[in-house]
């Protein structure tokens, strides 16, 4: 079959308020991120699974608040006056675990931001604990913050993140496919973006609508390539 060329290119997230789904895996983060609830420590720690929802909850708080948002490897020690006049959200804060002039920023972000009386969330995978911080005094306000933690989604919320992923790259799958990859993809919101992305790239290039048969044939290729690389990781 002739194959025309596809460009992978980035989907527009919606990051609204109405576009995140409240299920019970995170129904918790939600209701602290609420601007009327009050963190004793006037900081949050936000964390989850890649994909589960931290950046869209970040902008949520952030459109709510005036907050500003930034990577933490963006952060310098000539960027923290600005910012820490109001509210604040790092993303990603454990990639900066082996650089320690961004751990300084942060660490100087973090105090000002609070002595001003603002808030500050910070968000990154896995524990606060396991971040990898080489900054004793840092790690220790970072654990000290309020935890909001997103779990893995339940059958209904992966689907509603399915269907978004796709309303994000403004593709409109046939009504079974939703349901067939619910059912037979692996449980995580990574997942679940590697394969509406590849679904995508295979109905761009070969002008086909998006059915279950392409959805069987993508599932197919995502438990070859992991059996591939469990044995190679063995070998």
């Amino acid at each position: 079959m002739a194959q025309q060329l596809s460009f992978d290119l980035p989907a527009k997230p919606a990051l609204g308020r109405e576009d995140f789904f409240v299920a019970p895996s995170n129904a918790m983060a939600v209701a602290l991120l609420d601007p009327q609830f009050a963190w004793p420590s006037g900081k949050l720690v936000l964390t989850g699974p890649k994909g589960a929802g931290k950046t869209h909850l970040a902008h949520v708080w952030a459109s709510q608040t005036g907050a500003r948002i930034i990577r933490a490897d963006r952060l310098t020690e000539h960027t923290v006056p600005e910012l820490a006049q109001g509210p604040v959200a790092v993303e990603d804060v454990p990639q900066i675990g082996g650089h320690c002039g961004r751990q300084n920023a942060l660490f100087h972000l973090h105090n000002l931001v609070l002595a001003n009386g603002h808030s500050l969330v910070m968000t990154g995978q896995g524990a606060p604990n396991l971040w990898g911080l080489s900054l004793p005094d840092l790690q220790s306000r970072v654990q000290a913050a309020t935890h909001a933690e997103l779990q893995p989604p339940d059958d209904q919320l992966l689907a509603v993140v399915l269907a978004k992923l796709f309303n994000d790259r403004q593709i409109t799958p046939k009504p079974d496919v939703i349901p067939y990859l619910v059912a037979h993809m692996d449980r995580s919101f990574a997942a679940a973006a590697r394969i509406v992305r590849r679904l995508d790239q295979l109905s761009l290039a070969e002008k086909r609508s998006l059915t279950r048969p392409l959805a069987v044939r993508v599932l197919s290729e995502a438990r070859e390539e992991a059996t591939e690389n469990a044995a190679s990781a063995s070998g």
